[in-house]
């Protein structure tokens, strides 16, 4: 085996429980660390790296935007922020767009979009519900609508104006909610990943949206992990049909150039006036022309029934190889974006994965997930689950 990289930098802080590689390049679904050792890549830079690495079409874009402006300000017009919030629009039915510049920023947008909407409506201390296991972010709000202690502890006081509930249960939502009238929005993910990659139903995700409906509150859906065509489809609450009033976006709209958008409909689109809201970096022409890029060439390749069609081949592979065995939970998601619970903490998985050639992360500490590129072949999934099988079915002997 190769040398691995050391462990820790006595330079940088220590904020991440590093695998210990270093990759220098990659080629589609595969890259390489600085060693020369070969890996596919079942974690897409953790569902960023939508046109895998080294795109054909996506490369020269970016080289032609670079040589032309990378960075302007939004004191000036952008032409490709007009092109791609043309396009965001067309694909989400919603009707106006905010960029900035990753998953957490447009939450906390979300979060500033609900107060305000609150408080024009003379609602002093407005409210959101928000979920078990989820996942938004870690500036301090986002961190408070997160649903995880492990990475909320030692950051306290939290931010106040949270209502707690549990998945896929209606009746605990209008419960928690019964005569409150400081809710102003629901904001939850169509599928969780750092909780687990665990899905919203469909009947839930329309009962919500009446819900939202009938009591005038915005319906905030935060798809930054599951969106860009993940599941099959656009955006993954499209599967029930319905539409947001409030969608963050992020990781795979720049296919690992750093991008983040708000998408909002008619109820949402014109609560932020100018001075609400801003910044610096977000809706740059390099971040646009990515986004433009990445669009144009997913429309160009059939991505969404790429990974509608892989990702059921992919699923089904691991069903087939792991499933009903004792210690494997469930298999879980949608597309390209699947999760595999054991029953007993496996993050020792991330590295033996790696070692044996696969990138995978564990969410959730007992679940393995899977978010590859969405250019992954039905050849290079069954490559996974003959990667992966073996070593969880070791690990779980052991």
């Amino acid at each position: 085996m190769t040398a691995l990289i050391e462990a820790s930098s006595p330079h940088t802080m220590n904020t991440y429980g590093r695998v210990p590689i270093a990759l220098s390049h990659g080629q589609g679904a595969r890259v390489w660390d600085v060693n020369g050792k070969q890996y596919l890549d079942g974690l897409g830079g953790i569902a960023v790296n939508t046109l895998g690495h080294n795109h054909p079409k996506l490369v020269p874009a970016l080289q032609d935007q670079i040589s032309k402006i990378i960075h302007s300000s939004n004191y000036y017009h952008v032409p490709n922020q007009e092109k791609l919030a043309a396009k965001l629009v067309e694909l989400s039915g919603l009707t106006n767009v905010f960029f900035c510049c990753t998953g957490l920023e447009a939450n906390e947008a979300a979060l500033k979009l609900a107060r305000k909407y609150g408080h024009d409506k003379g609602i002093e201390r407005p409210e959101i519900v928000v979920y078990e296991k989820a996942f938004h972010g870690r500036s301090i709000a986002t961190l408070s609508a997160t649903g995880n202690e492990k990475v909320q502890k030692g950051f306290g006081p939290l931010v106040e104006g949270f209502v707690r509930v549990p998945l896929n249960d209606i009746e605990a939502l209008k419960k928690a909610t019964e005569g409150n009238p400081n809710v102003v929005a629901v904001f939850f993910e169509t599928i969780q990943g750092e909780g687990g990659v665990n899905p919203m139903r469909i009947e839930y995700l329309q009962q919500v949206r009446a819900l939202c409906d009938q009591k005038d509150w915005l319906l905030m859906i935060d798809e930054v992990q599951c969106g860009m065509g993940r599941t099959g489809k656009w955006f993954a609450h499209q599967w029930a049909g319905i539409k947001p009033d409030v969608m963050p976006l992020a990781k795979g709209l720049g296919s690992g150039v750093p991008i983040g958008a708000v998408v909002a409909g008619p109820k949402a689109a014109n609560i932020f006036q100018p001075g609400n809201h801003g910044t610096t970096f977000g809706g740059n022409p390099l971040a646009m022309r990515a986004g433009v890029e990445t669009i144009r060439i997913m429309e160009e390749e059939g991505l969404l029934d790429n990974a509608a069609t892989v990702g059921a081949h992919l699923k089904g592979a691991l069903a087939r190889e792991l499933g009903g065995l004792p210690g494997v939970k469930d298999i879980r998601g949608q597309g390209l974006m699947i999760g595999i619970e054991l029953d007993r903490p496996c993050p020792a998985l991330t590295l033996r994965a790696a070692e044996a050639g696969l990138l995978i992360s564990v969410t959730a500490d007992s679940v393995i997930r899977l978010v590859p590129p969405l250019i992954l072949t039905a050849a290079e999934a069954d490559e996974i689950v003959a990667i992966l099988a073996p070593l969880v079915k070791q690990f779980l002997a052991e």
